[in-house]
């Protein structure tokens, strides 16, 4: 195992818990250490910080896996497991859910790794050279301790091209008709397409937030906006919605949206496949209502150069919403880019709500749910934002 050296006064953020060094951080870095290799990590003045995976061709060179002197082995990778599963356990009993979010990169002490279960699978997602290298593994010690019937890799995420690593998805285990799942969570049967969903399959960052909802849904007509599997719109139809209208601009997630409704004995919805912006500025025109309009759309920005462009998009998306909100009704309405802070998320919907000449009353907001833990350390494991309002004029 390689030595690498910090730059002086460059250990400060390290040692109070940051798990990455970026590549202007390090002194001299010998050439022949390979993308993805383990290494050994030191101040300036020599002091060990850790051991870690190294990149050459990323602007994080070294994501810290170990405060220790230790290999990432397979006894190294059962510890990890074991740990974050023994959270899992505690926090969901399996008559609540069958489904959650095992590792959660960083805050589960495993930088660039992801892994959601779904009922009877598994699938994983690596962001850095490091963990891809060692994905056998990783679902050696996955079959070992859970005994999955399907472990997917969904490697797909474009930050995997900031580290000089191909995309693709692979079953790697088991067959794909194993790929299609049956979850419950809170009340709600799903029907997850895990080889063909976005990300790894099912969005499970929002559950605790589409329970929320319920709380405002009885006898409400309920629009859902970005509504992908349905998630929020079944929520409301659960807790005694009149109905809900469904809008995503993919046909496939509209048409799992549709099977999980009828999974669930729900009749009163309809779907919409068209762009939420057109579809939201026709309907303000034709002077449509709701009681509860919700908001989740997909990240607006991944970097924080584009953040001017993020906020005006928000500040528009949460206008329209808000028009569409009848008085004495409900917002609520998501951010899940990192880069969009809660101050400015918040400012950007009071923004929306003065142009929209409503009145905002602030009833709950939210963040990620207790399978996506956060570092304090590490503010970049927090990217979650969620807020209900209710509305009046």
């Amino acid at each position: 195992m390689q030595s690498l050296y910090l730059k002086p006064k460059e250990h400060h953020r390290i040692q109070k818990g940051h798990l990455w060094v970026f590549s202007n951080e390090l002194a001299n870095v010998p050439r022949d250490i390979a993308s993805g290799e383990t290494v050994k990590l030191f101040t300036n003045d020599k002091k060990f910080l850790g051991t870690g995976f190294y990149n050459p061709h990323s602007l994080i060179s070294v994501r810290l896996i170990s405060r220790k002197d230790e290999q990432p082995d397979k006894e190294f990778f059962k510890k990890k497991f074991l740990e974050a599963l023994k959270l899992r356990e505690i926090i969901y009993k399996h008559d609540e859910t069958n489904a959650y979010r095992l590792v959660h990169g960083e805050s589960d002490g495993l930088p660039g790794l992801i892994v959601d279960r779904f009922n009877q699978a598994i699938v994983l997602q690596a962001f850095s050279a490091g963990m891809d290298i060692h994905i056998p593994m990783i679902c050696d010690v996955l079959q070992e301790l859970l005994n999955p019937t399907v472990i997917i890799v969904r490697n797909e995420s474009p930050l995997r091209e900031l580290e000089g690593l191909k995309l693709y998805k692979e079953i790697v285990r088991g067959e794909k008709s194993e790929t299609v799942q049956t979850i419950h969570d809170a009340g709600i049967t799903y029907e997850v397409n895990l080889f063909e969903g976005q990300k790894t399959g099912f969005f499970l960052d929002q559950r605790e937030n589409r329970r929320i909802i319920r709380k405002f849904a009885e006898n409400a007509e309920v629009l859902d906006v970005f509504t992908n599997d349905g998630g929020f719109a079944l929520n409301a139809l659960y807790g005694g919605a009149h109905s809900a209208i469904l809008i995503d601009a993919s046909k496939e997630a509209l048409q799992r949206a549709d099977r999980n409704a009828q999974l669930n004995q729900f009749r009163e919805y309809s779907l919409v496949a068209a762009d939420a912006f057109d579809t939201l500025d026709q309907m303000v025109e034709s002077k449509e209502s709701f009681n509860l309009v919700v908001l989740d759309p997909p990240s607006f920005t991944k970097s924080r150069k584009n953040l001017p462009g993020a906020l005006k998009a928000y500040k528009r998306l949460n206008k329209l919403g808000l028009q569409l909100v009848k008085s004495g009704g409900f917002l609520a309405t998501a951010s899940c880019s990192h880069h969009v802070s809660e101050e400015d998320f918040l400012q950007s919907v009071h923004q929306a709500a003065l142009s929209a000449g409503c009145q905002l009353r602030l009833i709950h907001k939210n963040s990620q749910p207790f399978d996506h833990p956060v570092l304090l350390a590490m503010p970049e494991t927090s990217y979650l934002k969620f807020a209900c309002f209710y509305v009046t004029r």
